[in-house]
């Protein structure tokens, strides 16, 4: 068996048995318990996101705002959303839309947790994050160490292999053969030496750079968006009634839940 399909298999068993069932529960039991903090305190959320920095150390509310957006505005965010579709009908972007309200709370208090459990470096700077409070909260370090190498794992050879994968796709429109020119390795160092500057320079660069970048790509996004609404709003009253004609059949509803997996 290649490892392609032991993968497979794998993320079979992941995406039906655990992850749809376990991202749900979490998100109805946080909804509840927090008394739908997600909706109660959306307005503390805007004031906070443009508060300022209370030292000259780390990042400012808008530009960790930022590196968030950063990493949940793209592939995976269009890609779920396709696939769900895909798999369930128009049907399952009603139950994505009622995932990502419910996944509000969850990600509320894993940005608490976050919070709570950080620690404060020589510098004056803070670290946390899911492995710090794993480890300090569930007094699990080994748990804690799983979590980190598995992250890193995932980063190295598989979030950022996809994103130069897909920045380098984009080119073969304006060079057919791609593949044999030199313009694939040529976009891996851009990428490599972008990366490596912004590794060792640390979160408050990242930050700065976020800060830049971010609002753009953002903003294009949306504008994008809006622009494909505008140019097929004759459509949208049947696409809505769509959407709610089959949200409650079974398979769209999995599907849903399997496209917010992804995302």
């Amino acid at each position: 068996m290649s490892i392609a399909e032991i993968l497979t298999k794998f993320d079979d068993i992941l995406y039906t048995w655990c992850l749809i069932y376990m991202l749900a529960g979490a998100g109805i039991y946080f909804t509840v318990r927090t008394r739908f903090v997600q909706l109660r305190l959306l307005g503390d959320c805007f004031k906070c996101m443009f508060e300022k920095k209370s030292s000259d150390k780390g990042i400012s509310s808008f530009q960790a705002l930022m590196i968030a957006t950063a990493s949940r505005v793209g592939t995976g965010n269009m890609a779920g959303v396709a696939t769900a579709i895909v798999l369930g009908g128009p049907g399952a972007a009603f139950w994505m839309w009622l995932m990502a309200l419910l996944g509000a709370a969850s990600a509320f208090i894993e940005s608490t947790l976050a919070q709570i459990y950080k620690t404060r470096e020589e510098d004056g700077s803070f670290k946390g994050g899911p492995a710090y409070y794993i480890e300090r909260a569930l007094h699990a370090r080994w748990l804690g160490i799983i979590f980190a190498i598995s992250l890193i794992a995932t980063f190295a050879f598989g979030f950022n292999g996809l994103q130069a994968y897909n920045i380098v796709s984009t080119m073969e429109y304006y060079f057919p053969d791609l593949h044999s020119s030199p313009v694939p390795l040529t976009i891996g160092c851009i990428l490599f030496v972008a990366s490596l500057y912004l590794f060792f320079a640390g979160a408050e660069k990242i930050g700065w750079l976020s800060s830049v970048l971010v609002p753009i790509m953002s903003g294009l996004y949306i504008v994008m968006g809006i622009l494909i609404i505008i140019l097929n709003i004759g459509e949208i009253p049947a696409v809505l009634a769509s959407v709610m004609r089959s949200a409650f059949d079974f398979r769209a509803i999995f599907s849903g839940f399997t496209g917010s997996c992804m995302v």
